[in-house]
């Protein structure tokens, strides 16, 4: 059971921070491009980092904590853990600004004043 521990705690993160996507309307699951745009550059970094990193000899798994399945070298939790923790990061920002109406830059001319969004009216929830 040892060798599911990565991957328990990647479903622990995902399914704690799940609930704002909801409760507090984060809206990151049901805005899939932009979604794909935040994730690919951190798989493709991250991802090409451990391979150098595992080929050096600076980085190894415990292999009695991982699933044996990798992707070149890579194990699968490594790959998962470059979706899944951006993901909750994702949520817990989108979150904060669900409740706090906080301005980015992405929204709809008109609809911000000082940073802050004016109502919810924006056809985006």
């Amino acid at each position: 059971m040892s060798h599911l521990a990565y991957l328990g705690v990647l479903a622990f993160v995902l399914v704690g921070s799940a609930w704002l996507e909801f409760v507090l309307r984060a809206r990151v699951y049901s805005r899939p491009r932009r979604l794909l745009l935040s994730l690919a550059p951190v798989v493709v970094v991250f991802c090409l980092w451990d391979l150098y990193a595992i080929a050096a000899g600076h980085w190894t798994f415990d292999p009695e904590r991982t699933t044996g399945i990798t992707l070149a070298t890579v194990p699968l939790e490594e790959i998962l853990f470059f979706v899944v923790v951006p993901i909750a990061s994702l949520l817990t920002l989108e979150a904060v600004r669900s409740v706090t109406r906080w301005e980015v830059g992405d929204e709809p001319a008109g609809t911000c004043t000082d940073g802050v969004r004016l109502d919810d009216s924006d056809g985006a929830r």
